[in-house]
């Protein structure tokens, strides 16, 4: 399965606006902290079958880290 919800993680700032926008409710936060001191959100593997790639998220981020595939 590809995904159809990529992050580029190096670059979130944990501002949550994707989290709180998503209409199915899986991106997470990472308990890890990347490169910039932040908590990144992602989705986990086994949720990337449930995204309908409406790309909310990606259109919501304001550091463009979100790609959103069908």
């Amino acid at each position: 399965m590809e995904k159809k919800v990529i992050f580029h993680e190096e670059y979130c700032k944990s501002c949550e606006l994707c989290v709180n926008v998503c209409p199915k409710k899986i991106i997470r936060i990472k308990d890890d902290l990347n490169r910039q001191g932040y908590h990144p959100a992602f989705v986990r593997d086994e949720d990337q079958e449930l995204c309908i790639s409406c790309a909310l998220c990606a259109r919501m981020c304001p550091d463009a880290v979100i790609e959103v595939y069908k």
